[in-house]
């Protein structure tokens, strides 16, 4: 049964750990050169400290000491997320190349499936539970390394990646409590704490970014609750959920592998044509961009929630809303019909002519 007291206690004890940690973590970083450096595609102007991650592993570590929870996956998550930590921190210090980020993920990924943690069936609308069979370790696999990498591809602004997942965890967390999965309530709420623990430093204007350290850590994080939940319940749609959960980000690694291989380049190298870039260059602020990403992170992590009790009929209508989310995302972005916003602009007329309705009344 959930203590929801303890569940409380946790939070603020990862807050507050990963608030005054990220202290220390900003000077250590300066110190030993763990530094961001503005280039020809970043937004920042000025040299920032890396390494924020750490101060949210710790904050969650803390967190999760205080509720001590107990669970057959848990030594080789904990040994997955400190590879991935240390494969984090190495590559904000030296900018390790591609090829061992990507080794360094494959061995955390390794260890989720020695632990027996593996996606052995998914359940699909109108077709019902697929068994994987032999597929079922390479799509575990794929899908830690794929949702580990999709935030870090999404970290490009001040509080960008930190807020996303902290919307995902908590839409976990609520599936979680409706279905008693304590463990993943556990993990999910220290996560939720560290993360808003560390918002204040990393949110625009941020003094401190998270650095691969810590998008690698909570892009792995998030791929083991989600399997750990939403993919062991098979009553649940479960390969639809935690993509919708996560749809923000999915979303912007798929249009970026299809655009860089469509250009001829490579599909790992970095660039300044993801999603939030595009809403900058569109013309909204730093700020605007990443609450709109909230938004639609947030609209998503609900529309999963809904996914994950609806009925037959209840599921086609959030799918229709789902893909209708994703078009509007991608026309503020611009990667759809040449740059036009048919919806949006037609959204944004209906609005004023609310608003201009209730000013007349007024």
């Amino acid at each position: 049964m959930v203590n929801y007291v303890d569940l409380a206690m946790a939070f603020m004890i990862a807050f507050i750990a990963s608030f005054l940690l990220t202290y220390l973590v900003k000077k250590f970083a300066v110190k030993i050169g763990a530094v961001d450096f503005p280039n020809y595609r970043k937004i920042h102007k000025e040299v920032k400290p890396r390494l924020g991650g750490i101060a949210i592993f710790l904050g969650a570590l803390i967190g999760g000491l205080y509720l001590m929870p107990q669970h057959e996956h848990l030594p080789e998550i904990v040994l997955g997320a400190l590879v991935i930590i240390i494969t984090g921190a190495l590559d904000d210090r030296f900018s390790i190349k591609p090829i061992a980020k990507l080794t360094g993920q494959l061995v955390a990924a390794s260890f989720i499936v020695s632990s027996g943690l593996i996606i052995e069936r998914v359940t699909l609308p109108f077709i019902g539970t697929i068994d994987l069979g032999f597929f079922s370790v390479l799509i575990t696999v794929l899908w830690v390394v794929g949702i580990t990498n999709a935030i870090n591809l999404i970290d490009g602004l001040d509080g960008l990646a930190t807020g996303v997942t902290t919307i995902a965890l908590i839409s976990i967390f609520i599936m979680a409590l409706a279905d008693a999965q304590i463990i993943v309530a556990y993990i999910s709420i220290v996560l939720i704490g560290a993360n808003i623990g560390f918002l204040p430093h990393n949110f625009y204007p941020a003094k401190i970014y998270m650095g691969d350290t810590g998008s690698n850590f909570l892009g792995f994080m998030v791929a083991v609750v989600s399997m750990l939940g939403l993919f062991k319940n098979v009553a649940f749609l479960s390969f639809v959920v935690p993509i919708i959960v996560l749809a923000v980000p999915i979303f912007d690694t798929i249009v970026a592998i299809i655009r860089r291989a469509y250009n001829k380049e490579n599909i790992m190298a970095a660039d300044n044509k993801h999603i939030h870039y595009q809403l900058i260059k569109a013309g909204y602020s730093h700020r605007k961009t990443v609450l709109i990403i909230y938004l639609f992170s947030a609209a998503f992590g609900g529309l999963a929630i809904l996914f994950s009790e609806a009925s037959l009929q209840f599921t086609l209508i959030i799918t229709v809303f789902v893909f209708l989310f994703l078009h509007i995302f991608a026309e503020l972005a611009g990667i759809v019909l040449g740059g036009k916003r048919p919806v949006v602009d037609f959204l944004r007329k209906i609005f004023w002519k609310v608003k201009n309705v209730k000013e007349v009344n007024k």
